[in-house]
């Protein structure tokens, strides 16, 4: 997972959680939902760069087994 790519997940996360959090102090729903979302939308990022990441190491590793084939 690109730096960029966590940072911006996590940045997802957090300001959602917060936003989340002012919405139920001020009782404002439309806040707190909002914040639900963006807090989502910040797991399914980091969800979608940790399949990408899976999807690389088992490129490698395949890759290393290929190579024991072509010696």
């Amino acid at each position: 997972m690109g730096l960029g790519d966590k940072f911006d997940a996590a940045k997802d996360q957090v300001s959602g959680q917060a936003k989340e959090t002012a919405g139920k102090a001020t009782d404002d729903k439309r806040t707190e939902a909002e914040g639900k979302a963006q807090g989502l939308q910040g797991k399914v990022k980091e969800t979608v760069e940790n399949v990408k990441d899976t999807a690389a190491d088992a490129k490698e590793a395949a890759k290393g087994v290929t190579d024991n084939f072509k010696k």
